[in-house]
């Protein structure tokens, strides 16, 4: 009997090795994701309305990009004093590795008009979560 205990504890540690290996393969799988990011220049248009252009590496699409600049401008609003920011435009271009975005928004103290708004502290606390730079 004490060598069947011992077989099925054996099983049991191996089981969670293997486990183990399973979760960290699908995390590393998920995790393929490894953005660096090259830098955000602030760019003051015409009051409130600023320009922020971004580059980086490793982006999975237009959404990284747009999720930087949209980093950059939440930071933006902030050290501005202002709460939030409404989005104008963004336009992304590839050259080989390196991703770029110019983005516009449009900083404002009160919640502005439109759908594309952002609550400046909530978006750079989720910035933060996420890896994503702001200024």
């Amino acid at each position: 009997m004490t060598h069947r205990l011992h077989l099925i504890g054996s099983l049991g540690i191996a089981s969670a090795i293997l486990s183990a290996c399973v979760d960290q393969g699908a995390q590393v799988g998920q995790a393929g994701f490894l953005p660096s990011y090259g830098g955000i220049e602030t760019i003051l248009l015409d009051g409130d309305l600023v320009n922020f252009r971004v580059a980086m590496t490793g982006a999975r699409g237009n959404d990284d990009v747009e999720a930087y600049g949209r980093c950059a401008a939440a930071q933006y609003a902030l050290i501005r004093g202002a709460g939030f920011a409404r989005h104008v435009r963004t336009t992304v271009a590839q050259n080989g590795n390196t991703w770029r975005g110019d983005a516009v928004y449009l900083i404002s103290a009160a919640l502005p008009e439109g759908l594309k708004t952002i609550d400046a502290e909530v978006a750079v606390r989720d910035c933060g979560e996420r890896g994503i730079p702001t200024i």
